[in-house]
């Protein structure tokens, strides 16, 4: 393939746009958020998927489910507060028609007729899966396993203890570019030295490998720079090491994209995700959580205010230049530009977009 970037539909057309949600977003597995995020059964939080608004509850038997948050009666959606604890059930507050957390409704006002039968009607499931403590759905009811995307990812990061760690911060960001902007600049540090004079002086942004392209992920590792410990503002660790890290594990940063919509950043003293999802095809809602060790966070002097500075500076100069970027791409002036021999990841990414234009069919068959 040409290595270039991706011609200007691909950033500006609606039809894309709805086609690649459809692909990426609705037919393979994405990431929702975290286990940590609901402890209890019936903790639960809401995610919006274009159209789409998805209940993801933590069941009495402990286990993560996730459904249509639309009842089988109207069709109304039953829930509208993000995040919150049903009461044991889950009621639509319309009619009443109420399910348990496995989704099975358990109650149907005024419903008597006698062929009526309310095992037929159980709220709509959408299959969820559990990866390094993640949440991950699909909304394909002929979806393959989630370790079948992930492939040889599934123990990559078994160093880090994923699964084990809990969120100190997040922080939402409505982003005015297309998604696959955000992927593209995370992918690559080349403008590093110019946009992010904080990170620059942590990690030199010619150091380290990347992997080779998968099919599910692209990414690679950064090094410190001399007497650097950690990605923060002043660059020295206030925390332990993650128990299970040994060697250079200590000693550099992980950035992984696993597509379609998580960004992994491994650090040696915590872990940081940004989710991404799409809300038009030149706006983007990111949310970013810092991942801490429950035993430094039950410390009385813990404090990740070191960590949550350094990402805000540097998110908000990706951000920007994304939007810079998306502006320009508007322009009846742009034509796609050459990539280096340096921008490996980035060229993947979009070869991997293309290949998959055989699958971006929109409704009128273009």
């Amino acid at each position: 393939m040409s290595r270039t970037t991706l011609p200007q539909q691909y950033y500006v057309d609606p039809k894309i746009f709805q086609a690649e949600l459809e692909k990426f977003y609705f037919r393979s597995w994405i990431c929702v958020g975290r286990a940590s995020e609901i402890p209890k059964p019936g903790d639960y939080f809401l995610r919006e998927i274009g159209k789409e608004s998805v209940v993801v509850v933590r069941g009495g038997d402990e286990a993560v489910r996730a459904f249509f948050n639309v009842c089988r009666h109207r069709g109304t959606r039953i829930c509208t507060t993000a995040e919150g604890q049903f009461p044991g059930r889950i009621q639509c507050g319309y009619h009443g028609w109420t399910y348990g957390l496995d989704g099975k409704l358990t109650a149907a006002p005024h419903m008597e007729e006698p062929d009526f039968c309310r095992e037929n009607y159980p709220l709509q499931g959408i299959a969820a899966e559990i990866w390094d403590g993640h949440i991950f759905v699909n909304l394909d009811r002929s979806a393959e396993p989630l370790s079948a995307q992930l492939g040889d990812l599934l123990h990559k990061f078994s160093a880090w203890g994923v699964g084990e760690l809990r969120m100190a911060a997040r922080k939402t960001y409505d982003v005015k570019c297309n998604w696959k902007l955000l992927v593209v600049n995370y992918n690559e540090c080349l403008h590093c030295p110019i946009l992010h004079p904080l990170l620059n002086r942590m990690t030199h942004y010619l150091s380290g490998t990347n992997d080779h392209p998968a099919p599910a992920y692209i990414g690679g590792s950064m090094n410190f720079r001399e007497g650097v410990q950690t990605m923060s503002v002043q660059g020295k660790r206030t925390r332990a090491c993650l128990p299970g890290l040994t060697g250079e594990d200590r000693e550099r940063v992980l950035y992984y994209t696993v597509y379609p919509n998580l960004f992994l950043s491994l650090h040696p003293d915590y872990v940081m995700t940004h989710m991404l999802w799409p809300q038009a095809v030149d706006q983007t809602r990111v949310i970013c959580e810092l991942h801490f060790h429950p035993d430094e966070m039950r410390k009385p002097d813990f404090n990740p205010s070191d960590a949550v500075a350094f990402w805000d500076t540097t998110n908000r100069e990706d951000w920007r230049i994304c939007e810079l970027s998306q502006l320009g791409i508007q322009s009846r002036a742009y034509k796609p530009g050459p990539y280096s021999a340096k921008e490996g990841l980035p060229q993947a990414f979009d070869e991997m977009i293309m290949g998959s234009a055989g699958d971006l069919r929109t409704e009128d068959g273009r």
